[in-house]
């Protein structure tokens, strides 16, 4: 079988750090790996192959942090070493060498989060690359103080398998020192857990649950449905002096008539989606195919806006470009922004975004009586599998009544 040693080798410059390197031997061939490991001649023992204790409260730290990243990588080398003796598969030391590399190329948090937002763009998947590409940038601005406070890692990136609950918690910490709220920091932790749990799935990290101790729930948010009376209030408010409001408001209005339809969905209806008096479109987050009716309430605040030049159906994205992204992100926060103005005039007291448009519908169709299911069906949710074999054969002529009910209510 073969066999890995941690090898010191005495730098030219006398009193200078030396490098480590590790040697593999197997059928009697010999091959070296250098490490960008460094430490001084009296900081290691020979005899033992290992770093001694034998240095001053300066150095402490990093001669620490060099020895417990040589004990993990004599771990992967082994674990490499087994899963060939495992399958009976001839190899090499060049084999070993190689495995090694490419496992510390894959299975760093950085490589492997970052092949995962590769994935999701090519499938379409934006929205959720996003989220990944937040998450990944929060950790590694957290790693970079981490590795500073505590000289446990000399970069702002971790393997996988270095990840553990003591690294998690102050992860925990770091965010609620920033002030960020219970369900953000939750959001975040499921987001590396995702990422963590799909490595483990893949065979090569062992399952250590790093993040058994912190948060990950959902705590309740919030109220954001409005009543049908405020969006009644909403809907009669005279905003044609303020434009910006005015647009703010419709477009809230038409996410409400569409079934909770998100902001990102709506940004991206093409004109060929508006079919013979129907909506047909794909959600961007699941990808499941929607039919609504189009209603004259929904074809009355289109007309009230010149008619869109893209592609587009409605007037938020308003030029073909490669920041057609950047637009709708862009349109979105200014939407927002004019519904804090909206909802000061209608004397709505919570606040007012497009998303509370998703929330409302769901919750006006359950306060009407209309069963869950039929509200499920409406809004494109397929989380349970059960609800979704249920929903399967839904006529969806039940929804748009359901939906036309609705909107005649206001």
């Amino acid at each position: 079988m073969a066999s890995i040693k941690v090898k010191f080798r005495n730098s030219s410059v006398e009193n200078k750090k030396g490098s480590i390197f590790y040697q593999v031997i197997h059928n009697r061939i010999t091959r070296q790996m250098a490490t960008d490991y460094r430490v001084f001649p009296h900081e290691w023992n020979t005899r033992e192959s290992s770093l001694t204790a034998d240095t001053n409260a300066d150095r402490f730290a990093e001669a620490s942090s060099i020895a417990y990243e040589i004990k993990l990588d004599l771990e992967r080398f082994s674990k490499i070493i087994r899963k060939y003796e495992t399958k009976g598969i001839p190899y090499s030391a060049d084999d070993i060498l190689s495995g090694y590399k490419k496992y510390m190329r894959e299975y760093s948090l950085n490589s492997f989060m970052t092949s995962i937002i590769r994935k999701l763009n090519r499938t379409g998947k934006v929205r959720t690359a996003e989220t990944y590409i937040s998450a990944l940038s929060s950790f590694k601005k957290f790693l970079a103080d981490y590795s500073i406070e505590t000289h446990r890692f000399r970069t702002n990136d971790i393997m996988l398998d270095s990840l553990t609950s003591e690294i998690v918690e102050a992860y925990e910490s770091h965010l609620r020192c920033k002030g960020m709220v219970p369900n953000t920091i939750s959001f975040y932790m499921r987001i590396l857990r995702a990422v963590y749990n799909r490595a483990v799935d893949k065979g090569d990290i062992e399952q250590s649950k790093p993040f058994r101790h912190v948060y990950t729930g959902i705590e309740k948010t919030v109220k954001r449905a409005l009543t049908i009376k405020s969006i009644k209030k909403i809907k009669s408010l005279d905003l044609s002096k303020t434009p910006p409001a005015e647009f703010a408001r419709d477009m809230f209005l038409l996410s409400f008539y569409l079934r909770g339809m998100s902001f990102i969905d709506m940004a991206f209806l093409r004109k060929t989606d508006l079919i013979n008096g129907y909506i047909i479109y794909r959600r961007r987050k699941t990808g499941q195919l929607l039919t609504i009716a189009w209603t004259k309430e929904m074809q009355h605040i289109l007309d009230k806006y010149p008619q869109n030049s893209t592609p587009y159906l409605l007037p938020i994205i308003k030029s073909t470009s490669s920041k057609e992204r950047s637009t709708y992100r862009n349109m979105g926060y200014k939407i927002n922004y004019n519904l804090k103005t909206v909802a000061r005039l209608a004397g709505v007291d919570i606040r007012l975004t497009m998303y509370c448009a998703r929330h409302s519908w769901a919750s006006a169709a359950k306060t009407k009586g209309i069963p869950i299911s039929v509200i499920s069906k409406g809004m494109g949710h397929n989380s349970e599998v059960t609800t979704q074999i249920y929903l399967a054969s839904l006529d969806n002529s039940v929804v748009d009544r359901a939906n036309a009910k609705l909107i005649r209510m206001l």
